[in-house]
């Protein structure tokens, strides 16, 4: 079949999509560095302060299903761009919870509000990036996520340690906002989409009952789990003797994401020569060996482990978001996407509580046991029914 090519992203395109995804994630764990705090000032438990983490993706695992069947009815960037400012309101009025009840259901809205983001710039990508490039913009995408997910956690760690946790909010929706403005300024408007109305129910749902898709969102589970338990129980273990870190200085460890903000882009190149599979079997072999690391007594090796192990975690993101790509049709990615993205926060989600229940028990070593015997799943189910492509992504899908 003969490749037809066109035009991808240009340098403002790719900007304004790390945009979006820097808005996507710098809101969704950014309470993980303050949940010791929160513990203490409303008197709760581990799991209960876990809530203010796993409320939020509960609520993207809800509404993004309804996100990714309207999604073709609409413009992407429009889209988008409604949504970061729609993310925005919950944000600021977070501020004014009077208490722990309040403050989850505040973040309940957040999460709510974040699938038009996150969901509909997935499917952006996979149609805009370009010829072979799949990877690398998606991975610029992944990319933001990381930067957004590090800024908001330490953003608020730094502001409720020298502020209050309150005033850590108003900063992360004024920055929403200016998020906003940059993504309607910078992004391309949809080449390649055309706003249509929707088809009938039952094709998109068999569409979406493929054995790579399947697999696919099992493994998005899997990657979303490993990195919520990971760095919402972190936080409890590096508060506790022999590190006794406070609350800035936990915030502080997420710097960890830098690693994960340079080594990303660099794997996306990977994914279009390799393959998806390739790239993350292998970044699932080594988070492995980061999360083994965070079981020393040495906060050098414990941060040593967590830069391996988000670093690996963001790579495999960018991999199974790229397959998207190969195991969707072209008339089914936002459906495709948006059912991807409910099971991903699922995985976030039970990743959120899960751990805590485990701690109760076995402590951190048994958190770390969780993740390592969950990032075996993923690899075992790549491994069984992804396909490893022999030439780039956007070869593949035109012969798919």
């Amino acid at each position: 079949m003969t490749r037809v090519t066109r035009p991808g992203l240009d340098r403002a395109g790719m900007l304004a999509i790390s945009f979006a995804g820097f808005c996507t994630f710098l809101d969704l764990y950014a309470t993980q560095p303050v949940l010791p705090l929160f513990e203490t000032l409303f008197h709760a438990t581990k799991a209960e302060a876990g809530l203010t983490v796993s409320a939020s993706t509960i609520a993207v695992a809800m509404v993004a299903p309804f996100v990714g069947a309207l999604g073709d009815r609409a413009r992407r960037k429009s889209v988008i761009v409604l949504a970061i400012v729609a993310l925005a309101i919950p944000t600021l009025l977070a501020a004014t919870s009077p208490g722990l009840g309040a403050l989850i259901c505040w973040r309940f809205l957040q999460g709510a509000t974040t699938p038009g983001v996150y969901v509909i710039a997935l499917a952006y990508v996979t149609e805009e990036a370009g010829p072979g490039r799949v990877g690398t913009v998606m991975a610029a995408f992944v990319t933001g996520t990381v930067l957004g997910g590090l800024s908001g956690r330490i953003l608020t760690g730094l502001v409720a340690a020298h502020a209050g946790w309150r005033e850590a909010f108003v900063v992360l929706g004024v920055i929403n906002l200016a998020g906003a403005a940059a993504v309607w300024r910078w992004l391309p408007a949809s080449r390649h989409h055309t706003p249509r109305a929707g088809a009938g129910p039952a094709a998109p749902l068999a569409g979406l009952r493929g054995r790579r898709l399947v697999a696919t969102y099992a493994i998005g589970f899997n990657v979303l789990f490993t990195l919520v338990a990971l760095f919402t129980y972190v936080t409890f273990y590096l508060s506790a003797p022999p590190f006794s870190l406070g609350t800035a200085a936990v915030s502080g460890v997420f710097a960890v994401y830098l690693v994960g903000a340079v080594a990303t882009p660099i794997a996306g190149r990977f994914i279009d020569r390799l393959g998806p599979r390739v790239v993350l079997v292998g970044a699932l072999a080594t988070g492995t060996l980061g999360a083994l690391l965070t079981l020393g007594r040495v906060l050098s090796l414990v941060i040593a482990g967590l830069a391996i192990a988000c670093s690996a975690i963001f790579i495999c993101q960018a991999a199974a978001t790229s397959y998207l790509r190969v195991a969707s049709s072209p008339a089914l990615r936002a459906l495709a996407s948006g059912a991807y993205v409910t099971v991903y926060y699922l995985g976030g989600s039970v990743g959120g509580v899960v751990p805590g229940l485990v701690w109760e028990r076995a402590g951190w070593a048994g958190c770390v046991a969780l993740v390592v015997a969950s990032q075996m799943v993923a690899a075992i189910l790549a491994l069984l029914f992804w396909d490893r492509p022999s030439a780039p992504l956007e070869v593949v899908q035109a012969a798919a």
